[in-house]
């Protein structure tokens, strides 16, 4: 009965595990393998050459401008799409007129396209004409201000697109955990004469621990793979300062066709990503209670 059971599950396993390793597993293994070979050229085969295609992001400035402005990327969307889920999360999970359109409203932007969001966000952005200067200038009395064409401003403009695309989807699983609290708990609380404040960081908050885990996983993977609306936007511009590490794949292998490199890059962004949520499952898994 037993060994009929375990059959029973690998088999039920098997498609999945089939496909996680034909789509998953396998590309990263190759893509890694690719990578210590250099790129053919017409008649001239690919040849090993170890670690110099590695060897050659270290000296490459582009590569580290782009790993500088995905840290600063990821360190932004991550803290501010969580928080702002979760903000949104409490406040539609309360006694307010409107819940269902307020909800359908903080989830609108995730169903849409990246391609068309960034769209939108090109009208947005446009200089003097665009919404964002005519409430800037209505309010506030600025200029026109390039805000997608200025070095200054471009990966600021780029965060808060991610924000909002991502905040959204985020604060699904946030409203999902708040109703799977038992209400007992939170009553138990108010007996006790519990402040708000009191009741949220020592009830709610510590509850909301392995949804929080799942969503700071995802959110910094995200930080380093949604990149499409910088590559309709800016394309990495102006001078690179919306280049991310994503994007300078993109660049090295489709279109200068140097398909070496690019896979020394994605196995560099893969070892950071793997790093990053090695250090969230240590740090915040100790502190994650499951029920």
């Amino acid at each position: 009965m037993h060994r009929r059971e375990t059959i029973h599950a690998w088999l039920m396993l098997g498609p999945a595990l089939i496909l996680l390793a034909a789509f998953t597993h396998f590309p990263v293994l190759a893509t890694l393998w690719h990578s210590l070979f250099s790129t053919p050229r017409g008649t001239r085969p690919a040849r090993f050459v170890g670690a110099e295609n590695y060897e050659a992001l270290v000296v490459d400035p582009v590569f580290w401008q782009a790993l500088t402005n995905n840290l600063v990327y990821a360190l932004a969307t991550v803290p501010l799409s969580i928080g702002l889920a979760l903000a949104m999360a409490l406040w539609v999970n309360g006694r307010i007129a409107g819940k269902a359109a307020l909800r359908a409203a903080y989830f609108t932007p995730t169903v849409l396209p990246m391609i068309a969001v960034a769209n939108l966000w090109l009208f947005f952005y446009t200089p003097d004409y665009g919404l964002l200067d005519r409430a800037t200038a209505f309010l506030l009395g600025w200029g026109p201000t390039n805000w997608i064409g200025s070095q200054e401003t471009a990966l600021g403009a780029m965060i808060v697109i991610a924000v909002w695309k991502e905040a959204g989807f985020f604060m699904i699983f946030y409203l999902a955990a708040l109703q799977a609290i038992p209400p007992v708990l939170l009553e138990a609380a108010a007996v006790e004469g519990a402040s708000r404040w009191t009741v949220f960081h020592r009830v709610i908050l510590p509850l909301l621990g392995p949804t929080t885990l799942f969503i700071g996983v995802n959110a910094v993977v995200n930080g380093f793979r949604l990149v499409d609306h910088i590559i309709v936007m800016t394309r990495g511009g102006p001078d690179n300062a919306t280049a991310l590490l994503l994007t300078h794949i993109y660049d090295l292998g489709f279109r200068y066709w140097d398909t070496a490199q690019a896979s020394a890059a994605t196995g560099v962004l893969l070892l950071l990503l793997v790093l990053l949520a090695t250090a969230q499952f240590l740090l915040l898994g100790r502190r994650t209670h499951y029920r």
